[in-house]
Parts: C-alpha cells; structure tokens; sequence
C-alpha cells in the first residue's frame, strides 16, 4: 500500500525561480514556479555530481513529436537545483521544435550496473541568456567546437573529410571558440520525481513525488 506524505512537501516547497519570475510552461501552484521538495533534494543532492564535476552525468531526454509519438535522445545534463534541470543543445535540433511545440519532457537517469534510477517528468522552458553563456563558458573545447560543427550537413560528409574539417577549425580557433548563436539551453521544471533504487535480497521500490493543485505527495511504488 502506498502512502502519502504532504507535510513539509506540501505549501512549504512552493517558492519564486530566478529573479521571482514564472517562465513560460512552469509547473507552477500559485502565483510562481514549485521548487523540488526538501526530501526530493536531499536524494538528488546525494545521487548526482556537484554542477562543479567537470564529468557531466548523460541523460535520456524524452519528448514528444508533432504526431504525438514519444522521442528520446541522450544529452547531457548542464545543471540542476532545486528549480530545475538543465540541458544545451543546437536551436534548430529536433528536440528543440518538439519542446517548442509541446513543452512536456522527461529524463532518465541510469546509474551503471542497473543500481539506481531517476526519471523527472516536467514542463520545458528556455534558460535565460546569461544561463546560457555561463553554461558554453564550462564546457570543454571539445563541446564548444561540437556546438559549430555538429549539424546535418557535417554529418553526412565522409569519415576522412570531416576529420579534416574539425582538424582546420580548430586549428583557425587556436585561441578559443565563441558561443554560437544558435546554441541554447533548456530548463526541465519538474512536476514529477521517481526514484528506484536496486535490492537484490528482497523487492525493489520506487519513491515518488508527484506535484497536484495542493503541492506536492509522497509515496512508494512497486520497483
């Protein structure tokens, strides 16, 4: 059986997102975006690396398509507080026309060894500006070349040539990579929040948070 726990989930997790504004699609109560639950975080904190750990965790992005059929791909996970999660892509990629259209995502995140999983599912807004330059700043050399040259036509270009391509671009930009204009960043604003950890000596279980008209609910699931 279930159970459910609103207490301090409840009225207490409602709080304002950056700058106290309500981006557009926030899963929000009230007048403003609902932060993670104490709990939540206290899980999330302890799971995944510090935004700080260079080695970003990869994550499987879900979105739905114009056709109402789902998509996935895996990216990787710039950020996250208790607002939400963070990822970059290329503007003009698939899943940025699939969130634009219909903002609700979800993500997957798989620990080696099938040991723990997380799986948010939430409403997707474009990060703010600034967000996004510090984010390109982080990125290694390798990811801000890949932000230029990651596009359709470079892809379809033999083995070799590519190769060759990358090799005089980034030889041209021996002193770094600006920001491409066309390199933006999304926030996953959560409404809910699954958690399954492995138990070989008896059942696995999932903990949820889910967020309702009222906040959020705890309870636990079949694993």
């Amino acid at each position: 059986m279930s159970t459910v726990d609103v207490g301090s989930a409840g009225a207490s997790s409602v709080g304002a997102g950056p700058e106290g504004a309500s981006p557009r699609g926030a899963n929000s109560v009230g007048a403003g975006p609902v932060r993670v639950p104490d709990d939540a975080w206290a899980l999330l904190a302890d799971w995944l690396p510090g935004d700080d750990d260079p080695d970003r965790p990869q994550i499987t992005l879900s979105t739905v398509d114009a056709d109402g059929g789902p998509d996935a791909r895996t990216v990787l996970l710039s950020s996250f507080d208790r607002d939400g999660f963070v990822f970059h892509t290329d503007a003009a990629s698939r899943k940025v026309a699939q969130l634009e259209a219909r903002p609700q995502a979800a993500i997957t995140v798989l620990w080696p060894g099938f040991t723990r999983q997380i799986v948010v599912r939430g409403v997707a807004s474009r990060a703010d500006a600034p967000a996004i330059a510090r984010a390109y700043r982080a990125r290694s050399p390798y990811l801000q070349q890949l932000a230029w040259l990651n596009s359709h036509d470079f892809a379809g270009l033999p083995l070799e040539e590519r190769r060759a391509r990358w090799a005089a671009f980034e030889r041209e930009h021996a002193h770094g990579f600006e920001q491409p204009a066309g390199w933006t960043g999304f926030v996953v604003r959560p409404t809910r929040l699954t958690f399954w950890t492995s138990a070989p000596d008896t059942a696995s279980r999932r903990r949820e948070w889910s967020l309702g008209p009222d906040g959020w609910t705890h309870s636990y699931r079949a694993g």
